[in-house]
């Protein structure tokens, strides 16, 4: 079984600096709250004004770029930065050539082409960037110097690699099906595939979880953002936190027509609590974090405030509304027949969700403490048992009871 005691997202965009003779070389990942007061001393002087600056020449369909969310959020000036870093990406270039006099925008900027293409897997984010600004009536310019996690050759290795798995995966879902048919095939097919493990190599991009298929939230769900845009499903990866510190990775998908939360990390099966005794390892997948909307998700996770995030206000298209195991409120009938329907049917587990503190409240001490015991007397006269074994998951803070029977 695989276990997963929340999820450490690796902070993938950081930075450390060195203030040479020369100037401020900025090195790290582009998460820089520690530099934005630390930039105006980062630019070295040109020797030679009025050079000619040999800029990154961008060949990418702009068009296609417009698809993506982050690039979204730019206005003109920074677009045009994000086109030559992403060109330069794309080619592996070692030093990339940008209209743009701050290195720390440049760093930003290239963050932000990582967060947009999952593709690139061949950089997890460090970077090294030097603003230079030349004499007066020079054009001020910044080059950028990517960390590669492989060579050019292994690159190309693991790029057929990963075509050749993903080509395997998408073969199990219609082009034709459903967004929610393709958004709960890819979270099921994850989730079941990928182990979660702290000391997985290149756990910042999709190689680890894709091929190696072992991983941490920020291969999670860069996989699914892959495969998800694959399939034709808009779909954006989220940085925050979760459970109030742990720094976490997940995705907004949409979903006829409206924006959900997916989080397939947090979909990994985890230990169950038993009634009176250790409970068996219950391998089963968690589905509170495939399609939930702001207040569901805001249970548990927060997403960073640096970007704005298109709201998600549906359950439409949420897991458990479209199974029927979401409820407004606590109905003792109807909680009675879920039992013996999923006794009948020798199905495991049944579980019941409400958003209402209050009704599960009352849901959770009337079945616990009544309901399941009709039920499991209903068990032992339909399989001919003398005893019946069954075991509970209390989630308080999903709203959510799960009941698993030993038949």
């Amino acid at each position: 079984m695989k276990k997963k005691k929340g999820c450490c997202l690796s902070i993938i965009l950081r930075f450390f600096f060195t203030l040479l003779v020369i100037g401020l070389v900025i090195i790290g990942y582009p998460e820089f709250v520690e530099l934005k007061n630390n930039l105006t001393a980062g630019i070295r002087k040109s020797a030679e004004a009025f050079q000619e600056i040999p800029y990154q020449e961008v060949s990418v369909d702009e068009e296609s770029l417009a698809l993506h969310y982050y690039y979204g959020l730019l206005n003109e000036e920074e677009k045009q930065i994000y086109r030559e870093i992403y060109q330069g990406m794309k080619e592996r270039a070692d030093e990339i050539y940008i209209h743009c006099g701050d290195a720390e925008q440049a760093n930003r900027i290239l963050g932000e082409v990582l967060r947009d293409y999952p593709d690139f897997f061949w950089c997890d984010g460090g970077v090294s960037s030097t603003s230079y600004e030349q004499d007066p009536g020079g054009e001020n310019y910044t080059v950028v110097s990517p960390e590669y996690n492989c060579s050019a050759e292994e690159k190309e290795i693991r790029k057929g690699q990963i075509d050749e798995e993903t080509g395997r995966i998408l073969q199990g879902i219609s082009m034709e099906a459903s967004d929610y048919e393709k958004i709960l095939y890819v979270y099921e097919y994850i989730v079941n595939s990928v182990e979660y493990d702290l000391e997985a190599p290149d756990n910042q991009n999709i190689y680890s979880s894709l091929v190696g298929k072992r991983s941490v939230c920020a291969g999670y769900s860069k996989e699914a953002q892959y495969l998800l845009e694959r399939l034709g499903v808009h779909v954006i990866y989220v940085t925050g936190t979760a459970n109030g510190t742990d720094s976490h990775a997940w995705n907004l998908v949409q979903c006829g027509g409206e924006y959900y939360h997916v989080d397939t990390t947090w979909g990994d099966p985890v230990y169950q609590t038993a009634e009176g005794a250790a409970a068996p390892q219950w391998e089963h997948i968690t589905y509170d974090y495939m399609c939930c909307n702001d207040e569901e998700i805001g249970r548990t996770h927060q997403a960073d405030a640096e970007y704005p995030m298109p709201a998600c206000t549906g359950m439409t298209w949420n897991y458990y509304v479209v199974n029927g195991m979401y409820y407004d409120s606590y109905d003792a009938d109807a909680a009675l027949n879920a039992l013996n329907t999923a006794i009948y049917e020798g199905r495991n587990p049944t579980i019941f969700k409400y958003f209402d503190e209050a009704a599960y409240q009352q849901a959770r001490d009337e079945i616990l403490g009544s309901l399941i015991h009709s039920a499991a007397q209903n068990l032992c006269e339909i399989y001919g048992l003398s005893e019946v074994q069954y075991y509970y998951e209390d989630r308080p803070e999903l709203g959510k009871l799960t009941i698993y029977w030993q038949y």
